[in-house]
């Protein structure tokens, strides 16, 4: 088979569980996916198989939609949910004030990777050295977000956020980092991907 298939991921896979699965179904090791989702996120995956993986260049480089619920008050060692908590700060943020940070977020930003992250140190993925306890100096990096917009209310100070972002946006980063700018600390408690590229949910 040659193609593109458009995997709605669920939660608690990683990119690298649904390739080998779909290796097998096809018979094939010409397969690999378009843009690593966290294994704690769902949404679209688009894998290639066959003579597609040639198209990996112009699936990459797309930009990206997540649907991202962000809570409020609590800081976490991975800057998500699976973390430990590591700070917890009461909070006063009406939806006017977190509406009136998210246009900081927009543009061409600066993000600090996560320790709990697949980027390479010496070897060795940095979510390794996070669970040995170590931790590394990271530079920031460059990256663009097109928007941000909060869509409504979830939970006692938990919210749903839309982002539209090119490749290499940590949202988990993105949120701790909005938590940050509010003076009270916040985590990313939910994440999916509703649009990679040409391909979104519709798709799956």
């Amino acid at each position: 088979m040659n193609g593109i298939v458009i995997v709605d991921k669920p939660e608690g896979w990683t990119s690298q569980d649904v390739t080998a699965r779909l290796r097998r179904v096809f018979n094939t090791r010409r397969i690999g996916h378009g843009g690593t989702l966290d294994p704690e996120a769902s949404g679209v995956l688009p894998v290639c198989v066959g003579s597609a993986t040639r198209l990996f260049d112009y699936i990459i480089d797309k930009k990206k939609t997540y649907i991202a619920e962000l809570q409020l008050g609590v800081v976490t060692d991975t800057q998500d949910a699976t973390g430990q908590a590591i700070e917890e700060n009461p909070v006063d943020v009406s939806e006017d004030q977190l509406r009136a940070v998210l246009p900081e977020f927009v543009g061409e930003i600066e993000q600090i990777p996560p320790m709990y992250s697949a980027i390479k140190r010496g070897g060795k993925r940095l979510y390794q050295l996070a669970r040995k306890g170590e931790t590394i100096e990271l530079e920031a990096r460059k990256c663009r977000v097109d928007d941000v917009q909060l869509l409504d209310k979830t939970g006692e100070n938990k919210y749903r956020i839309r982002v539209d972002c090119g490749k290499g946006v940590y949202i988990r980063t993105l949120c701790h980092d909005i938590g940050q700018a509010l003076g009270v600390g916040g985590h990313m408690a939910f994440l999916l991907r509703s649009r990679a590229g040409y391909f979104d949910t519709a798709d799956g």
